[in-house]
This record gives C-alpha cells, sequence and structure tokens, in this order.
C-alpha cells in the first residue's frame, strides 16, 4: 500500500465530493473484490496443498492406510480424513 495525493489521481470534481466527508486525513481505498486474490495464490500454497492433498488421496486410493499417511504428512488423522472425504465426495482425485 502506498501514499498517493488526491489532487495526482482523482479528478477534481471527486476530490471536491470527498473533501465534504473528509479532509487532510489519510483514507485507504481498497481493491475492487474481483482484483483481490485468494489465500495462497500469490505464493504459490494453494497449488502446493492441491498438490499435496492429490498425492494424499492417490496414495489412499492405492492402499496406504490412514495412520502411514498421518506419519508420511505430519498431520493428524482427522485432516487426512477430510483430505481423502474430498476427493471421493468430488469423484476424481483432484482435490482442493
Amino acid at each position: 500500500m502506498c501514499y498517493k495525493n488526491g489532487k495526482d489521481v482523482l479528478p477534481s470534481a471527486l476530490l471536491k465530493e470527498l473533501q465534504k466527508y473528509i479532509q487532510g486525513e489519510i483514507i485507504y481505498i481498497p481493491k475492487k473484490d474481483n482484483v483481490r486474490k485468494g489465500w495462497g495464490e500469490n505464493n504459490g500454497t494453494r497449488k502446493i496443498l492441491r498438490q499435496r492433498n492429490m498425492e494424499i488421496y492417490e496414495f489412499y486410493k492405492n492402499g496406504t492406510t490412514i495412520s502411514k499417511l498421518t506419519e508420511s504428512y505430519n498431520l493428524s488423522e482427522d485432516s487426512i480424513r477430510k483430505i481423502i472425504s474430498n476427493g471421493i465426495s468430488e469423484g476424481k482425485s483432484t482435490v482442493s
């Protein structure tokens, strides 16, 4: 987030309208909702977790036990069960 002077970026009519409500103070203008990226999209975490979950589901489908998966991935049994459940409910091996 960076500071910009309203005189430099806003049309004068809009600046005058804003000055009716606030003057000489800093105001934050958020990005549009559709511009904002979702959690983990900037740094790739979402993609990494999706891939990990897909691996867990595939291992389970191929006979690996839940207890072995908890040891291998350092996740709780509940977390593994949720990942497997999501994979089964989607009817495919891609898990979000």
